[in-house]
């Protein structure tokens, strides 16, 4: 299979990137192609988000539009959704809504006030 070859749902923003993002979602299950190598999807990852297009190690910078966006947190493999679970921000502090949650004192499940 040819190295360049990936689903053409994958955009490369730069040549230098190590992550692709997504046109469109892809499911749990489903089978595609990146960068020559064929990735049964874990897990939903929806439209938007980034796709490891090489292998990434912890403290290896993530780079998008051909500039280091943040730096991994634990081995990304090749078609691995990468996103705050995986990498953290180099440059502004990485927040989800369960770090505001446990930060205000909300319970699971609730938005704080």
């Amino acid at each position: 299979m040819n190295p360049n070859e990936s689903d053409n749902r994958l955009i490369v923003l730069n040549p230098s990137d190590n992550v692709a993002v997504l046109r469109a979602p892809v499911v749990e299950g489903e089978t595609i192609v990146v960068s020559g190598v064929r990735i049964i999807v874990q897990v939903y990852i929806g439209m938007g988000h980034k796709i490891a297009v090489q292998k990434i190690k912890p403290d290896d910078k993530i780079r998008k539009y051909g500039v280091p966006i943040g730096s991994a947190t634990d081995d990304i493999a090749i078609g691995d959704h990468v996103h705050l679970h995986n990498m953290k921000s180099d440059y502004t502090p990485t927040h989800s809504l369960e770090d505001a949650r446990a930060a205000h004192g909300a319970p699971s499940g609730q938005v704080p006030s």
